[in-house]
């Protein structure tokens, strides 16, 4: 039986080494982004208060965070979208259309409860598959 190799990618957010996750992690052609939010390396939430701002800046830590792992965003075939206030729902997802309304990975929009810090608006997870590629019909 052939293993695939697994790499972990951190974003130096300074709890990664703490409790113990990373931001990315590729294991053969398959790259997984963690849940990912507008805290910034300094600990602050950027965006605060604006769901269309906080949505696009996290899909572009996420381009980047797939970027480090050798993926590109027309390779993500699943985005989980977790919301605080689905009523903004217009927001986030006219940011995401900005990213993904031309690669259409399947995705799912949830409203949770809270997030570890009041200001998070919303948190975003992808994966994707390194060499895949959307066949028109």
């Amino acid at each position: 039986m052939d293993l695939m190799k697994r790499e972990n990618f951190s974003s130096g957010a300074p709890l990664e080494e703490k409790i113990g996750y990373s931001r990315t992690v590729k294991i053969g052609n398959f790259v997984f982004v963690g849940g990912t939010t507008t805290t910034n390396s300094k600990g602050i939430v950027e965006g605060e208060g604006d769901a269309y701002l906080q949505t696009k800046i996290i899909l572009e830590k996420i381009e980047k965070a797939l970027e480090k792992a050798g993926a590109r965003l027309s390779e993500v075939y699943r985005v989980r979208i977790y919301v605080t206030d689905i009523s903004r729902s217009k927001e986030y997802m006219r940011a995401y259309s900005e990213f993904f309304k031309k690669i259409k990975p399947v995705t799912i929009l949830v409203e949770v409860k809270a997030f570890v810090r009041p200001a998070h608006l919303v948190e975003i997870e992808a994966d994707a598959i390194i060499g895949s590629y959307l066949v028109r019909k």
